[in-house]
Order: C-alpha cells, then sequence, then structure tokens
C-alpha cells in the first residue's frame, strides 16, 4: 500500500537534504533492549481504558470524579503530564501499544476506515510480534482481557498472537450486539455490559492468582467508559458527575482489586502496573463523553486533546513514590522497555518506533524519546519534537469539515501553551526547519503496511 500523504511534499517541507541527518524517531531492533535483565523476572500488568480523557481522574484534576484508587497509585508511584498513544481512535492506538510500530507500519490504519468493525475481514497481521509473543520465550504466561479490537475472525484474536487466554468482546461495544468471548468461544451475545467491569476484574485476579509462582503479562483493556455507558448496580447513580463518572469511579474500583491482590500475594514488589487510555475522549457524546482537561479537542483528532492520555506507573521498592515527570513517553514505548526489564528479545524483523522507557521509570535516566508522530488514518498530520509541535495538517474530530494544510506549518510551545491556542511558527524558523528535517527523514524510513482496515467480509 502506498502512502495516502505525498511524500513528495513533505520532503519538500525539508529544505536541504537529509542524508548527513541521525535518526531520531525509530529504534532498530539492535539498538535496544540489550540491557542486563533484573535478576527475578518481573510481572507486568498493563491496564488500558477505552475513551478516557487527561482531564478524567482525580489525580490529573476532575473536580467530581472520585478516583481514590488511581490517585493513590500516582502517590505510590509516578504520574506522567507529555505521554502519547499511537492514534486517536481505538484500533490503531492498540495495535500500536501491542507492536512497538506505528501503525502505518503495519497496515492497521487506513483512509478508507478509521477502525475494524464487525463486517471487516482483515486484522493484525501474523507479522507483527506483539508483547505477548515478545515475552512467551522467556517463560511468561500470558491473558488479555477487555476489549481487542485488532481483528475478529479467528486467525487475528488474542489467542493467536501470543496470549495463553483471552476473555472479552473483540472490538467496540457499540457494534452490533457485542459477543462475550472465551478464548475463541462466544458465551454470551449480546454480552451483558451492566456487568462487565466486575466480570473483567475477576478473571483479572484469577489469572493473578493463578500465576502468582511464574512470571506473567495481563492486558487488561477495559470496553469503558466507550459509550454506551454501562455500570454495575454497586455504582449506577453514585457518582456527582452522572452516569459517566459511574463508570469512571467502577473503573478505579476495578484498578483497587487488581493492586490489592497484588499486596495480598506478596507480589506488589515485583509488579509494574501501567496505566493508560486508548485515546481521548469523545467530545461529541456530550455528558456521555469525557473531559481532555485543558487540551485541545479529543478522541479523532491530532490536536494533544486526542492523543496525550493520563500515564500512570507503579511499581513499589522499584519506581520512587509521589513523581510528577514532564518527561516524553508513549505506549509505543512498552513493548520495548518491557522486553528490556524481562530480558526478553526484540524483533529481529521489524522496525520499531517505540524505546526502552524504563530509565525514566526507574529513575536512572531520562526519556529517551524526544520526537512524537501524530497520524490521522495513513497520513501524518503533526510531529512533536522536544516542547514544539508543528501541525502540516488540521482537521476537527469529528462532524463537519475537511482537512486542512497547513504551509507554513502551525507551531505551538507546548510547554507554554498545552491548549495549543497560539501559533508561534513566524517566530520560530528555525525550529520548523529543525521540525521539517525530522519529518523528511521520519518518511524516507518508512515502509507502510497493506491496508488491513479496508478489507470487508465479502457480501458484508
Amino acid at each position: 500500500m502506498k502512502p495516502k500523504m505525498n511524500r513528495r511534499e513533505f520532503i519538500k517541507f525539508a529544505g536541504a537534504g537529509v542524508a548527513s541527518l541521525g535518526v531520531s524517531g525509530c529504534v532498530s531492533p539492535n539498538e535496544a533492549g540489550d540491557k542486563k535483565p533484573l535478576a527475578k523476572k518481573p510481572n507486568f500488568v498493563v491496564i488500558f481504558c477505552d475513551d478516557l480523557g487527561y482531564g478524567d481522574l482525580g489525580v490529573y484534576g476532575h473536580p467530581t470524579i472520585r478516583t481514590p484508587n488511581i490517585d493513590k497509585m500516582a502517590a505510590e508511584g509516578q504520574k506522567w503530564t507529555n505521554f502519547y498513544v499511537a492514534a486517536s481512535v481505538c484500533t490503531p492506538s492498540r495495535a500500536g501499544l501491542m507492536t512497538g510500530r506505528l501503525p502505518i507500519r503495519s497496515g492497521m490504519c487506513s483512509d478508507k476506515r478509521r477502525v475494524l468493525f464487525p463486517n471487516s475481514a482483515g486484522g493484525l497481521p501474523k507479522s507483527e510480534v506483539t508483547i505477548a509473543e515478545a515475552l512467551k520465550p522467556q517463560s511468561y504466561a500470558t491473558m488479555c482481557i477487555g476489549k481487542w479490537h485488532l481483528g475478529h475472525l479467528p486467525q487475528y484474536l488474542p489467542t493467536r498472537h501470543g496470549f495463553d487466554s483471552y476473555f472479552g468482546i473483540p472490538y467496540s461495544n457499540d457494534m452490533k450486539p457485542s459477543p462475550l468471548l472465551d478464548n475463541e468461544k462466544t458465551i454470551e451475545e449480546p454480552a451483558d455490559q451492566t456487568t462487565l467491569t466486575k466480570r473483567y476484574t475477576e478473571r483479572a485476579v484469577g489469572f493473578i492468582e493463578k500465576n502468582k509462582s511464574k512470571p506473567f503479562f495481563l492486558y487488561f483493556a477495559h470496553t469503558f467508559p466507550h459509550v454506551p455507558l454501562f455500570a454495575s448496580n454497586a455504582f449506577k447513580d453514585k457518582s456527582t458527575r452522572g452516569l459517566y463518572g459511574d463508570v469512571v469511579e467502577e473503573l478505579d474500583w476495578s484498578v483497587g482489586e487488581i493492586v490489592d491482590t497484588l499486596h495480598r500475594l506478596k507480589l506488589a514488589e515485583n509488579t509494574l502496573v501501567l496505566f493508560t487510555s486508548d485515546n481521548g475522549p469523545w467530545l461529541i457524546m456530550k455528558l456521555n463523553g469525557g473531559s481532555a482537561g485543558l487540551l485541545r479537542e479529543g478522541k479523532g483528532c491530532t490536536f494533544d486533546g486526542g492523543m496525550r492520555e493520563p500515564f500512570i506507573a507503579w511499581w513499589p521498592g522499584k519506581i520512587k513514590p509521589g513523581q510528577v515527570t514532564q518527561e516524553m513517553g508513549s505506549t509505543l514505548d512498552f513493548l520495548p522497555t518491557l522486553c528490556s526489564l524481562a530480558g526478553a528479545k526484540l524483533p529481529d524483523e521489524n522496525m520499531l518506533d517505540g524505546m526502552d522507557i524504563s530509565p525514566a521509570l526507574l529513575g536512572t535516566g531520562p526519556s529517551p524519546r524526544n520526537v512524537m508522530f501524530f497520524y490521522r488514518g495513513a497520513k501524518l498530520y503533526a510531529i512533536r519534537k522536544g516542547r514544539y509541535k508543528a501541525h502540516y495538517i488540521t482537521r476537527s474530530a469529528y462532524g463537519k469539515g475537511g482537512e486542512t494544510k497547513q504551509d507554513p506549518p502551525l507551531l505551538f510551545h507546548l510547554g507554554h501553551d498545552p491548549a495549543e491556542k497560539y501559533n508561534i511558527a513566524e517566530k520560530h524558523p528555525d525550529v520548523i526547519d529543525d521540525i521539517r528535517k525530522e519529518v523528511a527523514l521520519h518518511l524516507l524510513n518508512l515502509t507502510p503496511g497493506e491496508d488491513q482496515l479496508a478489507k470487508r467480509i465479502a457480501g458484508k
């Protein structure tokens, strides 16, 4: 598949040639993952919410949603304020987390369909190496719980991508009557969504208990707060934020159950827990959608409200408590970071966009990430380098209006202006020139994968 963005146009933006420049946006398999692993292989729990906004948690400033367990995680661990996901919608964001690669490389993004649907014929290619697959040679037990959304056909399910077991829904909860799968068998259709968070959590606790004597990787991808919203009887009508608050407060309860289980089984000091979300809030859902705080826009766009997420890392005894860091990181960094900590080999065949951020987590050094690329579908819209972010194309998240090419690009200083309100391009031509070179180099090193999202099941 050829990239939809006109590559020559971006090369033109770059001005002078780029042959003498070094790569700062990608990591080749041989440039990372060679650190000495910890003496005892750590356990990993990744908790991934759906459509939770930057401003939806107490610890990130929400005035009426109560999240005491997540807030406590941040107080006992590390809170990041410059953390990004791989895309502003479900499928490509999840592909980026699982593979450590921008979704354009795996074909898990498209200008024809933004996510996978029940009539989609594509999914995460077998050639992609997931976190679970990378950890399996190190004898990790692996489980995926919750929303997958990387292909619902049998060959694309978690159990075909390195996970020993799976319990959850294969795509978004607003698609079709969402089925509930146990491994590859449908056990309920439609799923009773009022009990999903509770049942997911029970399965997660059971998995941890079963594998307490061996290293494990739990990918816990919540269905909510994606609409339609559902809360169990124990949480319904309890939050002053209404139904959305009920749902988030039940997610907070779930986090507390996971942390309590790790303490009860004396696994806390050997378990890294990472908490974040797949993209920003679905603002057009109004009261049923969340908040990006002071960030601009939300789900579906490449302004920071769509891709900057809350991120909390918790590991008692390893991560110093009470830290708030302005280092830059991404879900793309999960695979190389967890591989580094586990002593696992990085994929040989695939160029990674992720980097090992364990020095920043453990307090031994800064995050190596200084650049972030912002794609909408298969088009590169914006780039952040350091504190500056340049927008070459802009478009609202949803609704009317097409894309607008920005030449010169819009430029924002995200330290001074995290809401991306004040264009300072005229004052910083040197910054724009530097970012243009970064873009050109990125595109020269980019081989797009075959579009998986445009494929449809025959007759559907």
